[in-house]
Order: C-alpha cells, then structure tokens, then sequence
C-alpha cells in the first residue's frame, strides 16, 4: 500500500534526525490517505498524527497543533469517545502544551488520555505507566511535588510489573523521580533515585550512552548540592568521558563538563587542574 510505504520511509527519515526528507514524504501520505480512503478515515488521522509529531519535534508548534487537532477530531468521530487511538491524539496534543509551558491546557487532556488508556487497555498497560509520568512531570514542573511522587511511583509500578525492573522506562521515571527530589532538597532519596535509574540505563544503552551521561550530571548535581566534591568530580570526568566519544575531544557539549570540573577544581584548590579545564573549553569549536 503507497501510504505505508510512504509513512514508513518517512519513519525512518524521522528517527535518523533527517526532518526535511522526511516532511514531503509524511505530506505525501497524508494525501494519499484522504484521497483514498476520505477526509474522515482513521488512516489520514494516523498521518496527521505522525507530520504533527515531526512538527513538534523540530518546535514548529504552529504548524503541529492544527494537526493534532484534526486527528482528534477525527478519530473522536470514528471510533467513538473511547479508544487508545484517541488517547494517543489526547496525550500528543498535551505533550505539545507542556513544551510550551501551557500547563492548563495540558492538565486536563494528560488527565483524560491516562483514564481512557486505563479504560481501554487495562490498569497495568505500559501507556497507562507513560501517561502517568507524563502527567507526574507535569506536575513537577508546577511544584506539585506530592501528585508528581505519587504518579512516578505509580508509573513506575505499572512499567516494573508490565515490562519487567528493568525496562528503559523505568530508569526514565526513576531518573525524573530523582529530579523531583532533588527539587525539594531530599538528596539522600535523589541520590538513591539517579543511581537506581544508572544501573537499569548502563546494562540497557551502555555505560558510554547519552543517557547514562545525562542521569551522570544529574547525579553530580546534587553531589555539588551536599559539598561531596570528590564524588562530584568523578561522576562529572564520567560524563566528560563519554561525550568526548560521543562527540570527540573539540565539540562545544564539552563545555558543561569541563566547566563543571573547573569550578569544583576552584573549590578544592586545585589551580592548574581548573586553569586547564577553562583553557579545554576556551579552545573548544563553537560551530559543533
């Protein structure tokens, strides 16, 4: 079928961070599917769907939301006011307005989408464990730290019990119920949050992974928070490591690390070790 083929090509455009091959051949698709199937099928929702998402992904938030909006719409009418599809529409559509801090208005679709996956899927369905921390991140950014904990937990729960301690997902939500903690000052249970999520993310991605480094800094970070410079600085020479083989020795998302190490050399009053750090990052290529 042309529209698979289309949506499928544009897929794979779309996860190799190729946003301009992509775009045409989502459009494509997108026409193809009302062509032949109306303005009313699900399929064309499904496309609208998946252009919105490249859409938000490269924070073209004008052009996203009208399309989200539309496959709602669409699949509100065709399958009824239930469905995980639906859900799906819900979720996407508040994810847009989170990214854009527009908390209220993606409160209640957060709200609605986990209760329709509950419906639909079951209790204990992975989308229901996404849903909540999405929701529970949502919170924690408005400073609703015991809605936020409660949903992490639960989200976490669900994902243990649906795709096993551990899944990719729950090192995301034990790493954002660590930044929960952090937030309010509770280190000794952020400390246990961030390494709980690092054993999970370096026996998943690596221990040289993108993912390990971020949670890394997350970690160094409340290190920093309590004064334990020595174990502040060996989580941050661990994130310098691996985005020097991630990104090699002269790019500029070095600069977080290397100056990170050079104000705890300040503060341990190890002078050279810091004057080289700011001379690493004073050299680093700004274009990178």
């Amino acid at each position: 079928m042309l529209f698979r083929s289309l949506n499928n090509l544009a897929e794979i455009y779309r996860m190799l961070n190729r946003p301009e091959q992509a775009e045409p051949l989502y459009q494509r698709a997108m026409l193809v599917a009302e062509r032949s199937m109306g303005s009313e099928s699900t399929l064309l929702a499904a496309a609208l769907n998946n252009l919105a998402e490249l859409y938000r992904s490269k924070k073209d938030y004008t052009s996203a939301e009208p399309l989200y909006r539309r496959s709602m719409q669409i699949r509100e009418k065709a399958l009824g006011g239930e469905s995980a599809d639906l859900a799906q529409s819900l979720n996407n559509l508040a994810l847009l307005f989170a990214e854009q801090q527009r908390w209220e208005d993606a409160e209640p679709l957060y709200i609605r989408s986990m209760e329709m996956y509950k419906k639909t899927l079951g209790e204990q369905s992975p989308l229901v464990a996404a849903a909540a921390g999405n929701l529970a991140e949502l919170y924690r950014q408005q400073q609703k730290f015991k809605q936020a904990e409660e949903l992490y937990q639960q989200a976490i729960a669900i994902s243990e019990k649906s795709s096993g301690a551990q899944h990719p997902s729950v090192a995301a939500n034990r790493n954002n119920l660590g930044l929960l903690y952090a937030d309010q000052k509770k280190y000794k249970e952020a400390e246990k949050s961030f390494q709980q999520a690092l054993v999970i993310q370096e026996k998943v991605f690596g221990r040289d992974s993108s993912t390990v480094g971020t949670t890394l800094m997350n970690l160094a970070s409340v290190y920093e928070d309590t004064g334990d410079m020595d174990k502040a600085e060996t989580a941050w020479i661990r994130v310098l490591g691996i985005a020097e083989k991630i990104y090699g020795r002269s790019n500029a998302v070095l600069s977080t690390p290397l100056n990170a190490l050079a104000k705890i050399y300040e503060k341990q009053g190890k002078t050279k070790q810091a004057a080289e750090m700011t001379a690493r990052v004073a050299q680093l290529s700004p274009g990178n």
